[in-house]
């Protein structure tokens, strides 16, 4: 019994718990904890500050100037990145092979490093160089934002895709021949019967792309690194250029934040979203 008790098939799941607390759970209780202190590269000593940080941060802008951009960096990534994913997934539903060819070739850029895809569109994007633009489309305040998004977008577009055409083509073609029955066109049966069957696809791209881009790094540091004029500085390059500055004590407070942001917006809306499936 006491052998059989060893060899349970548990005791394989125990080296990666241990990996997950030591690189996880203990990490994610210290940043609970070092938010609170007034850790930095210039003092030896780590002293406890209640709310100061979180204080500093709200009372000179900071810390509302990057949550708004980290909110309108999230929402224009989700809707482009399900925008164009599902415009694809209906465009290319039907198994023929150039639809094929086009679906892998959608598929590339998400296998890419979101850095390298970065630098690859700022330097596509530069004034007289790579696509011959004589906008600078990365150095405007006004539409960076939008840019940058668009490009996040682009990067993980193909993934919607697959998962909008996996939707799809789970849908009963029963159903659809009662509603072409019934007298709907062809318009009409998309939108009123297919497109309801796809809530579930739905609910796990919007919520993919809120997360992933409300944590979103690579491409905003490879394309404008947060600029011009900080217009792009979502929370984790603000963490990343704070860190880097020795002022451990704010970045963590701001990656308490980010956590505290995701956990607070991201996951009702996809609560939302599931209520939405269970009443279609």
């Amino acid at each position: 019994m006491t052998a059989r008790r060893h060899d349970h098939p548990l005791w394989f799941l125990v080296p990666g718990f241990v990996l997950l607390g030591v690189f996880f759970l203990l990490p994610t209780l210290f940043n609970f904890i070092y938010a609170f202190t007034d850790w930095s590269s210039f003092k030896a000593a780590i002293n406890p500050v209640g709310f100061a940080n979180f204080a500093d941060l709200a009372g000179d802008g900071t810390l509302l100037r990057a949550v708004r951009i980290t909110l309108m960096y999230a929402v224009l990534v989700a809707i482009f990145q399900n925008v164009f994913g599902f415009g694809l997934a209906v465009l290319l539903e039907r198994d023929t092979v150039v639809n094929r060819i086009l679906r892998v070739a959608f598929v590339i850029p998400v296998l890419m490093s979101a850095l390298a895809v970065g630098y690859i569109f700022q330097a596509l994007l530069k004034p007289g160089a790579g696509l011959g633009f004589t906008h600078a489309w990365l150095g405007d305040t006004t539409w960076t934002i939008v840019v940058v998004s668009l490009i996040h977008a682009w990067k993980w577009m193909g993934l919607s895709m697959l998962i909008y055409l996996a939707g799809l083509k789970t849908i009963p073609v029963d159903v659809i021949e009662a509603a072409r029955v019934d007298g709907a066109s062809r318009w009409r049966s998309f939108w009123s019967v297919r497109f309801p069957l796809l809530a579930p696809a739905v609910t796990f791209n919007v919520a993919t792309a809120l997360l992933g881009s409300m944590n979103g790094f690579d491409i905003v540091q490879a394309t404008t690194a947060g600029g011009p004029a900080r217009t792009t500085e979502i929370l984790n390059i603000f963490i990343y250029r704070t860190f880097g500055q020795g002022l451990f004590a704010q970045a963590t407070t701001m990656s308490l934040v980010l956590f505290l942001l995701v956990a607070l917006l991201a996951f009702p809306v996809i609560a939302l979203l599931r209520r939405r499936e269970e009443v279609l």
